[in-house]
């Protein structure tokens, strides 16, 4: 089954902007990833202005969540990243507030922002993640290393963008992993390190209607694609086409709609894909659920090849905004869950 769509390869169809009410672009935050979070947000912004829809900026740090039904709201972009941003805490708000908004509900948000209760369901669902190990200490991580084996990949379970990960390649570096991945969450998780291609692959729609976007393969500088050369540096190549075979494109995009489906996702979102050298076999390494939209975002350059520019993906997804209350239904009349 190809789970690429031809929908996808169609502009979106003109459409009244004002039928969308006024939307707020949510961006900035309080998380480790709030720069990143503004450069997103202000991409969807211009681009959903550029098109005719009344959207506001709209940073939940200086601002009260509260004011968004104040102010008559209609529904959110979330473009926040990280904790309090895609962790299901500001879509409970949303639902509190009956505001509809894009993305993953609460269950699926706080799950998948959870690396670790993320494995534990993709491992019982079947659907092949590396093997890891849950710390919660250096002693904890150095053992981790015996049992997983080098290379070992040790990052904080909550956060995302490889903030706080570390490539461990001798024992003798596991204290200051666990120690660097332990400042931004209590909860450290040691990974079986996948030697081989590095992809991701973002995924539109919801339930039987999910179809993966064209897969992007990932050439970092010595295999360090951390979070300056994810999204401040030039040196990193991504390839889309990703000039892997069409078997394993078709594998990818398999697992990744199966991925995203498992844990009840809906809207948008980017799962990331390491290939196993010696057998080409794909392993899951997370999800994101809200990915960034900057100009070195890996979801808009996806959509292009798939003939999906950046405004008509925007569009798109700000379509998709619902609220679990209507069980992952679009509103489609501003105001809807806004009274």
């Amino acid at each position: 089954m190809n789970n690429s769509s031809s929908s996808n390869n169609k502009t979106v169809n003109p459409m009244d902007a004002r039928s969308l009410g006024k939307v707020a672009v949510l961006m900035g935050g309080s998380s480790a990833e709030r720069e990143v979070s503004l450069m997103s947000g202000g991409g969807v912004l211009q681009a959903l202005q550029s098109r005719g829809v009344d959207a506001h900026a709209f940073d939940p740090s200086t601002n009260n969540l509260c004011d968004l039904k104040t102010h008559g709201y209609d529904r959110c972009f979330i473009a926040l990243h990280g904790r309090h941003g895609e962790d299901g805490t500001v879509q409970g708000a949303l639902e509190l507030l009956g505001i509809p908004y894009t993305g993953s509900g609460v269950m699926a948000s706080s799950i998948a922002m959870d690396k670790t209760m993320t494995k534990r369901i993709w491992r019982a669902e079947g659907l092949s993640t590396p093997d890891w190990k849950l710390v919660a200490s250096a002693a904890e991580t150095a053992q981790a290393f015996k049992d997983l084996g080098s290379p070992m990949i040790v990052k904080p379970a909550r956060e995302g963008s490889t903030i706080g990960l570390t490539k461990v390649t001798s024992v003798g570096q596991c204290e200051q992993a666990y120690h660097l991945a332990a400042r931004f969450d209590p909860e450290v998780l040691c990974e079986q390190f996948i030697d081989g291609d590095e992809t991701t692959c973002p995924i539109l729609g919801q339930g039987r209607d999910a179809r993966a976007l064209p897969v992007i393969r990932i050439v970092a500088p010595d295999g360090k694609y951390d979070y300056q050369n994810k999204y401040f540096t030039d040196v990193t190549q991504y390839h889309c086409p990703s000039g892997l075979p069409d078997a394993e494109e078709r594998e990818i995009q398999r697992l990744v709609v199966q991925a995203f489906r498992t844990l009840d996702c809906r809207g948008w979102a980017r799962a990331d894909i390491m290939i196993r050298k010696t057998d080409r076999k794909p392993f899951l390494l997370e999800i994101n659920t809200s990915p960034g939209m900057t100009g070195h975002s890996l979801v808009p350059m996806s959509a292009k090849a798939s003939g999906l520019d950046y405004p008509e993906l925007c569009i798109r997804i700000l379509m998709s905004a619902s609220l679990d209350a209507r069980q992952g239904q679009p509103s489609t009349e501003p105001g809807a869950g806004a009274q």
